[in-house]
This record gives C-alpha cells, structure tokens and sequence, in this order.
C-alpha cells in the first residue's frame, strides 16, 4: 500500500523545504505527479495504522499553517 500527500502551503507559514524536510523525517518521499509526498508500505497497512500515520502528519505539521490531503490506495501492478 502507498499513502499519498497532497500540501497546499501558506505564504504566512514556513518554508516548503522546511515542511518536505519534517515530513521525510516520518518516512515519506517527495513525488511528482499529482501528488507531493508518498508513503510506501511495502505490505498492506490496517486501518488503524493509516489512522496512526495521519494522526503523526497531524502533529509534525502543526503550526507550520499547511493544509494536507492523504490518500491510501493498494499498489497497482
């Protein structure tokens, strides 16, 4: 399974490169396409695991006045 991160930053909160920095510190990855970031699994993730992961997006992101969108899926392929 994949979560992947969409950001939308604010001008008034920190830097991208700050943001990316703290959120490849939890494991993920930046991305190109439709998404910004990515977390790989490598296995299938429990719902309460994905619940976790969010819940620590949540607080490394916290005050640095970002607006996050994640999205799990199972890997295609």
């Amino acid at each position: 399974m994949i979560t992947y991160m969409t950001i939308q930053f604010d001008s008034e909160g920190r830097k991208p490169s700050e943001i990316i920095g703290a959120l490849e510190d939890i494991g993920f990855k930046p991305a190109t396409g439709f998404y910004d970031l990515q977390y790989d699994w490598n296995r299938d993730a429990d719902i309460d695991e994905v619940l976790n992961l969010a819940d620590k997006v949540a607080t490394t992101l916290s005050g640095m006045k970002v607006s996050f969108k994640l999205e799990t899926a199972r890997e295609e392929g």
